[in-house]
């Protein structure tokens, strides 16, 4: 046990009080926790669970998911069961590790420790990241060993040094993020495979740098020559994209870090460009257009996120339009010279092409970095946030800011201050508490000890606040807040060092150190705004350079900013990470099945703190319901509308957070973090080439550390291609057209009578073309909610159909919903209905969709050799609509890919969020839910499932 240091104190009771049973101090309430995966048509978790009355039903359902252990405890149900047993356990087991370590002066301050960092979980004011809660307490609380493993280390304090676990549970993997080193040879590319994999099995994600590695060409050891960097990139690739992260089906999360002098720079920078015209080219041909499908299986480099690494020197080679010399890694001979703008040309063009390579500024980075003597630092994780030394790695947390803002609207600054002590404290413990998966990497984290405290929840919480995301308060605002919480960060640093001693290379470090942490307090000297909040900030960078002085620090790094894909919705935050709004519609699902659209719950918020009076609120949220966007709301002042614009333009508004925007606010923050910015600049379709050049020497004058961006209809999955563009030799893409409706049209009306009681009128009317173009649902007697909700979903699905969707995405969303009312029709040809919504999808399928179409999506089951059967076993007659019929010129307005969502009752996005980038991101290989941007990375927002670090 370490020896502690009296005369200061870490821990105070702030947010509980004497005696208080902390998790009895909330209101709790069993209920059901249910996702479905559409895709596999089966329910991924039904189980009944215990949680906090005022956690939502996504919450709840995240975390019996995500979290709860499965299986293997000595509690009745042999699993978890409540939320209560989540949190008591990751508390208790980083309270009883922080005793055995030395952090504690008495028992009586690791009680008050545990008390106040269970009410910032149980309250979600704050989260630690996934593999916490994966791993953390399973042995202290339920006896789990887990398998001795002996790649594992964790450091030993009584021993004084570096050893393996007796299970993997009594030291389990806390960390998200990995920088993982790569030397040039056979052995150690090979090795590192197995070194990923093993992080890729228990959740966590990995960066490296591969600039190391011979191009091309270059000569071997044995006389022989190399096969270059990329081959051993697409070994890497295959290696990710076999090995599900944490156990399960979402993807590894890996980063792929090259400098922009290797000698194979420009195949590396045009690498995932080229990969995405053969995907195109694949789906033109019919196959699966789907992130997911077979045409992205096929093509390789889909298994990580790629960077150019660039300096001071290269980008001042840009200004001046001057040469720029790759070096060839085993002579440091020249190997070739380009223009340092044609390079730049190159990354931008393909960053337009497929939202690919971003850019990490080497030269800035390293200018911010703590531990110079011992290293400089060359790659990242996964999400571009954790930036520190080769074979390192950091466990995150993040900070619920809209939980600080007090009834009148005002930052409590006291609450968060004492937030990032507790939850600084609980991430220090974590490092020598938690195991890693290498020597070298368990190593560094006992030595130079980084963390990764950030926040989330920052778009809404200016929303609230009445502040525009793109105005000089907002940026103020968010630079304020960053700027108090990395200053209090370190200075509780310094408050553990002066307990129990700085990290052990401190002292080498120490002057590089305080250099970086005086410029962080100049910076402080720029903030304008809110003067409490100012005031706060200086004060506490004041004590963290003078106690960094007097004690040092226990920690090399303290802050970042993460996407918090995953652990943001288990906090129920409407934005992650940094980022604004994505939508101010959002859809829940309904336990057992269905679902139903909300206005996003900042708004009502920020109308309210705006003045608006409650009737027009709600004809506000009403309108947005029903149009997707806030402009033309009946009531709405154009003075207010900046307040709610959103990453993306919102149904049928024009107005969107412009992409420089998004690299101010990076700017107005990252002087006050220790590490990155996982963010995506958001970018519109018609964005040039020369637009995202001009963004990414943008970020490097305004100081960012990295930048990534995602150009709407970049990929390959998505509506409709107009050919190659004769300049840069990519796929242009083009949005889908309205389409209009002749004046007079011909359509089908049909009746049905669902369970002998609901009477359903269908009337489908067509293009001239014949192909569907409008649809109207009436539902009879069923009353206002059904009978608006299916009024709904036609009025939806027909705007669909007139901007090009296809009849079969209408279908393919309909079919195989379950939920009342359901059961048999007096249809002969579709005798049973599992819905309203699965009956509609069939009756359009068998009247719309070519035979083959309706053969594979199940509509028609098989043939008995002279027509077909359905699921009634009954002949029917083929229809007889179906492209092979069409006319070329008919055949140019065939609706976009088959994949993109509309809305429907189940486990897809409504239309109103697939307006904006959901139509070109992935669909969730957990439960088949369209992904939003979430940092640099993808996110699930029913189930939480995340593309990047965990």
């Amino acid at each position: 046990m370490a020896i502690v240091q009296t005369g200061i104190k870490l821990v105070s009771k702030y947010f509980t009080k004497e005696n208080e049973q902390v998790l009895d101090a909330v209101e709790w309430g069993k209920r059901r926790a249910y996702l479905f995966d559409s895709k596999e048509n089966k329910a991924l978790i039904d189980l009944e669970v215990e949680a906090p009355l005022d956690w939502s039903d996504t919450a709840v359902n995240i975390a019996a998911y995500k979290y709860l252990r499965k299986r293997g405890l000595s509690t009745p149900e042999g699993r978890e069961t409540s939320v209560r047993q989540m949190i008591d356990r990751v508390s208790m087991a980083i309270t009883k590790a922080g005793e055995d370590l030395g952090y504690f002066e008495n028992l009586e301050e690791s009680k008050v420790f545990y008390n106040e960092l269970t009410h910032l979980l149980i309250h979600q004011k704050a989260a630690f990241n996934s593999p916490v809660w994966f791993n953390v307490g399973l042995y202290e609380k339920y006896g789990i060993d887990g398998a001795h493993d002996s790649n594992f280390y964790y450091y030993n304090q009584e021993a004084g040094k570096l050893e393996n676990p007796v299970g993997i549970y009594h030291h389990p993997q806390c960390s998200a993020c990995f920088i993982q080193k790569v030397d040039d040879s056979l052995d150690d590319i090979f090795d590192l495979v197995k070194r990923e994999s093993r992080l890729f099995k228990y959740g966590s994600g990995t960066g490296s740098n591969f600039s190391v590695l011979r191009g091309a060409g270059e000569k071997l050891t044995n006389g022989g020559t190399s096969s270059g960097l990329l081959s051993f990139l697409k070994v890497f690739d295959a290696g990710a994209g076999a090995t599900k992260s944490g156990g399960t089906t979402r993807r590894a999360a890996k980063m792929v870090v090259l400098d922009i002098d290797h000698p194979e720079i420009e195949d590396f920078i045009k690498w995932k460009a080229r990969e995405e015209d053969k995907a195109l080219a694949l789906i033109q041909a019919g196959y699966d257009a789907d992130f997911n499908g077979e045409a992205y299986h096929t093509i390789s480099g889909q298994n990580a996120n790629n960077s150019i690494r660039v300096t001071d020197e290269f980008m001042q080679a840009y200004l001046d339009d001057a040469d720029w010399q790759t070096k060839l890694r085993t002579t440091g001979e020249v190997g070739q010279v380009y223009k340092a703008k044609d390079l730049m040309r190159m990354i931008s063009e393909s960053a337009w092409r497929c939202a690919e390579p971003g850019m990490q500024y080497d030269t800035t980075v390293n200018r911010w970095h703590t531990s110079k003597v011992s290293d400089r630092i060359n790659a990242s994780n996964p999400c571009s946030e954790f930036m520190f030394l080769d074979n390192s790695a950091c466990n995150l947390a993040s900070i619920n800011l809209v939980k600080f803002l007090d009834k009148n609207g005002v930052f409590d600054v006291e609450a968060f201050r004492r937030a990032v002590d507790i939850f600084i404290l609980a991430q220090e413990i974590i490092v020598d508490y938690a195991a890693y998966p290498t020597y070298e990497i368990a190593k560094n984290s006992h030595n130079f000890r980084p963390l990764g405290l950030g926040y989330a929840n920052l778009g809404a919480y200016l929303m609230r606040l009445g502040l525009p995301y793109d105005s000089d308060k907002g940026r103020d605002m968010a630079a304020a807040i960053t700027a108090l919480m990395t200053g209090r960060a370190y200075s509780m640093s310094a408050k553990i060092a002066k307990r129990i001693g700085t990290f052990p290379e401190y002292k080498s470090n120490e002057q590089s150190m305080l250099k970086v942490i005086a410029m962080h307090k100049a910076a402080v000297d720029s903030l304008t705004g809110e003067e409490n909040l100012i005031n706060s900030a200086k004060e506490d960078w004041e004590i963290a350079l003078n106690l960094g002085k007097e004690y040092g620090y226990r920690n090399a790094q303290t802050t970042l900013l993460a996407p918090t894909g995953t652990i943001g919705p288990m906090m129920d935050v409407d934005t992650t990470g940094v980022e604004p709004d994505f939508a101010l519609v959002k859809y829940k699902k309904l336990a057992g099945g269905g679902g139903y659209s909300i206005v996003n719950q900042s708004v009502e918020s920020a109308l309210k703190h705006l003045g608006y009076p409650v009737d027009q609120i709600e004809q506000i949220k009403q309108y947005i319901l029903e149009e997707g966007a806030i402009e033309d709301a009946p009531n709405m002042k154009e003075e207010h509308l900046p307040i709610f614009d959103c990453a993306n333009k919102c149904g049928n508004g024009v107005r969107f957070i412009k992409p420089k925007a998004h690299i101010d606010i990076m700017a107005a923050v990252q002087p006050f973090l220790s590490g990155a910015i996982s963010k995506t600049v958001n970018m519109p379709e018609e964005t040039t080439v020369e637009e995202i050049e001009n963004i990414y020497l943008d970020a490097w004058k305004k100081g960012l550390k990295a930048i990534a961006i995602y150009r709407n209809n970049s990929k390959s999955s998505q509506p409709l291609s107009s050919g190659k563009d004769t300049k840069t030799g990519a796929f242009s893409q083009v949005s889908a057209q309205k389409i209009e409706l002749p004046r007079t049209r011909s359509g089908l009306t049909h009746k049905v009578i669902i369970n002998g009681q609901h009477k359903i009128f269908i009337t489908a009317n067509q293009f001239e073309n014949g192909e569907l173009g409008e649809i109207f649902i009436n539902a009879g007697k069923e009353g206002s909610v059904v009978s608006g909700l299916l009024s709904a979903i036609a009025r939806l699905c027909s705007k669909m159909l007139q901007e090009g969707a296809s009849a079969e995405a209408i279908v393919k969303s309909f079919l195989n919903l379950r939920f009342d009312p359901w059961g048999m029709t007096d249809n002969p040809d579709i005798p049973m209905a599992k819905s309203i919504t699965d009956y509609i999808g069939k009756w359009i399928g068998m009247n719309f969709l070519p035979l083959d179409r309706q053969i594979a999506l199940g509509i028609i089951n098989g043939s008995n050799g002279n027509g077909v059967k359905t699921n009634g076993d009954l002949d029917l007659v083929p229809p007889t609509t179906s492209v092979e019929g069409m006319e070329e010129s008919e055949k140019k307005v065939v609706k976009p890919s088959k994949d993109q969502p509309v809305l429907s009752l189940g486990a897809e996005p409504d239309k109103k969020m697939a307006e904006y980038d959901m139509r070109y991101a992935p669909t969730c290989p957990t439960c088949g839910a369209f992904m939003i941007r979430s940092g640099t990375c993808f996110a699930c927002p029913e189930c939480a499932t995340t593309t990047g670090c965990s």
